[in-house]
């Protein structure tokens, strides 16, 4: 007998304290233990969980108008510039800005980079943050300058308003040259001395929802430790590529926009960080959760490790100058074992994500929805997506160098 379940049956056990939740690690067990029609009939929510670099995030912020008031074309915050081309008093600080004395050409091996994710971090830890602004001055906003502190409290609005999150697998990078690389992959030793990736596998969101059927716009998610939405498919957002057994992308795919209010939020989920020789970026934790409206939707979150393959990219020659060498996949329970296999040589391998925090973030989740406390939201609008029937070229048919070249795949 086919299970359909509705939103508004979860919601309403959710409600109740009946709903029955588990993360994305735990319903593999579940299944295991008690077969899987028991399981698709009791289960109503899975959470899933990721936290890592995510470069494309910011942050919409609104000052609030000083005395004269001013129309503020240039802002920076902890000398860190931010985006003022909204209107009087609204700033954009994105996530990898630098600060105007530490530009690009000075970002030095070695040398701490204090950047936007900084900023953001330290605002949503209650820090005081410098602020500075100039303006041409007009007779409605007549002030020219602000030079003042300020906390999260004194400010309007403040909200995450991030472009590019959570991104559906990603390469694994290595480094084939002679000299050590400095990369947002972090630090590549030369000739293959390291293996490094990201995301969290089968804890990672949009792995557990490949399709996205239940993952849309307007999606309610764990955030920054706080409440957010999906509010639209991410930048890069590229569903059509190769994928493998039960739909699961082997290159990276899709992505989403997110955003959520910093005054919910907590310092430990959204965190600023410094990449030695490339410069500032935010580690964001994201978690959400997905309704076992089906036997399809059970299906997809059984998703393990080693299920999860992506490929191997040289970043010497083959990330910035598009000539790849076939370096074959990984998967994802060999990357988090701590060695790999590259061109005959083992090597280790070194995490970009935080698995552990991955793991708390589900468990969180979990414990909110438990207590009544987070009900799920229908998406009013659904993501691109490819066709789950469509019956994709398997991995002999192409090689990973074919699949970096066609696959527009660029985290940046």
């Amino acid at each position: 007998m086919a299970v359909e379940k509705t939103y508004e049956k979860i919601n309403a056990r959710i409600k109740r304290g009946e709903a029955v939740v588990v993360t994305a690690e735990e319903v593999i067990d579940y299944v295991t233990e008690n077969g899987y029609e028991k399981a698709v009939q009791e289960i109503d929510v899975v959470t899933t969980g990721t936290f890592g670099p995510m470069c494309s995030s910011g942050a919409f912020l609104n000052f609030g108008h000083s005395r004269p008031r001013i129309k503020m074309k240039k802002v920076w915050l902890n000398g860190v510039e931010a985006y003022g081309g909204l209107a009087a008093v609204d700033a954009y600080i994105g996530a990898a800005q630098l600060p105007d004395f530490d530009p690009e050409n000075k970002v030095f091996p070695g040398r701490f980079t204090y950047g936007g994710g900084h900023v953001i971090h330290d605002l949503v830890a209650g820090k005081e943050i410098r602020l500075e602004a100039i303006a041409y001055g007009t007779d409605c906003y007549p002030n020219k300058k602000v030079d003042t502190i300020i906390t999260l409290d004194d400010l309007n609005e403040a909200y995450i308003f991030n472009p590019r999150n959570a991104y559906q697998n990603y390469n694994c990078a290595v480094n084939l040259g002679d000299r050590t690389l400095y990369t947002y992959m972090g630090i590549l030793k030369p000739r293959l001395g390291n293996a490094s990736y990201s995301t969290s596998g089968q804890l990672s969101p949009l792995l557990n929802d490949p399709y996205y059927k239940t993952i849309g716009i307007g999606t309610r998610i764990f955030l920054g430790g706080g409440t957010g939405y999906v509010a639209w498919n991410g930048t890069q957002h590229h569903p059509n590529v190769l994928r493998g057994e039960n739909g699961v992308p082997q290159v990276p795919a899709g992505t989403l926009a997110v955003i959520g209010d910093i005054k919910q939020m907590n310092p430990d989920w959204l965190v600023g960080l410094s990449f030695i020789g490339y410069g500032a970026t935010m580690a964001v934790g994201i978690g959400i959760p997905i309704p076992i409206l089906n036997e399809e939707i059970l299906r997809y979150t059984l998703v393990k490790d080693e299920d999860i393959l992506c490929p191997i990219v040289d970043f010497n020659e083959g990330y910035p100058y598009s000539k790849p060498i076939d370096l074959g996949f990984a998967n994802f329970k060999e990357l988090k074992s701590g060695r790999i296999k590259v061109n005959g040589k083992e090597i280790v391998t070194t995490p970009q994500s935080s698995y552990p925090r991955a793991r708390k973030i589900a468990a969180i989740l979990k414990e909110w929805i438990q207590r009544g406390e987070f009900e799920l939201t229908r998406p009013v609008a659904m993501l691109p997506s490819a066709d789950a029937n469509i019956e994709f070229k398997s991995i002999p048919e192409r090689s990973p160098s074919e699949v970096f070249l066609n696959g527009r795949n660029r985290r940046g």
